[in-house]
């Protein structure tokens, strides 16, 4: 991974987005060693458009867009990390994508959050939310998949996507087309 070349001046930013659960913190945490990473939550708590709670950090998006789009010296990391990364306006966008049922495993074996957020993430994933609020939001896109991918190996992609912003694939990531997802989505009650 080369992404320490780029200028801290004038950052070539890049959102790293996805559902919760599809691995941005972890891959955030790769890049971290040779990029400026930082959080959305922590972005905003710094630039004082974000508070502490509880539950994590609130976000005054808006404010924090208005921030990004002036410039701010004071945010020097060209890779910003978050479920809401993608709502920011930063041009290049990789949306980390996980097949829904790996996705809820992920979730449940590191007890995050209620069954109940769990179905919510894996329909979110399943519909491709995060990628459609992008693309609706005309950013340029890469998908990354990250079902049983080691974080080192989605981590060195991501560094590719930032380092050179290699063409895009057409490859799209569909688990509609999934048998087991279709039948989960299915046998849901309406």
């Amino acid at each position: 991974m080369r992404t320490s070349r780029r200028s801290s001046a004038s950052p070539a930013r890049l959102a790293l987005t996805g559902t919760p659960g599809t691995g941005k913190s972890a891959v955030g945490d790769v890049l971290r060693r040779t990029a400026g990473v930082v959080e959305v939550g922590e972005l905003a708590v710094r630039e004082g458009v974000g508070r502490r709670t509880r539950g994590g950090i609130d976000v005054d998006l808006p404010a924090l867009s208005r921030r990004i789009s002036a410039g701010s010296r004071g945010i020097p990391e060209p890779i910003v990390v978050g479920h809401l990364a993608h709502l920011l306006p930063i041009r290049d966008v990789v949306v980390l994508r996980c097949r829904p049922d790996e996705l809820r495993r992920r979730l449940r074996a590191a007890r995050r959050g209620t069954a109940a957020d769990r179905q919510e993430n894996y329909l979110a994933e399943a519909l491709d939310l995060v990628l459609f609020e992008a693309r609706r939001l005309r950013r340029r896109v890469w998908e990354v998949d990250t079902t049983h991918r080691s974080v080192r190996a989605v981590a060195a992609e991501v560094a590719e996507i930032f380092d050179r912003r290699v063409p895009r694939r057409d490859r799209k990531i569909d688990w509609l087309t999934d048998p087991r997802v279709a039948a989960h989505l299915l046998d849901r009650p309406a």
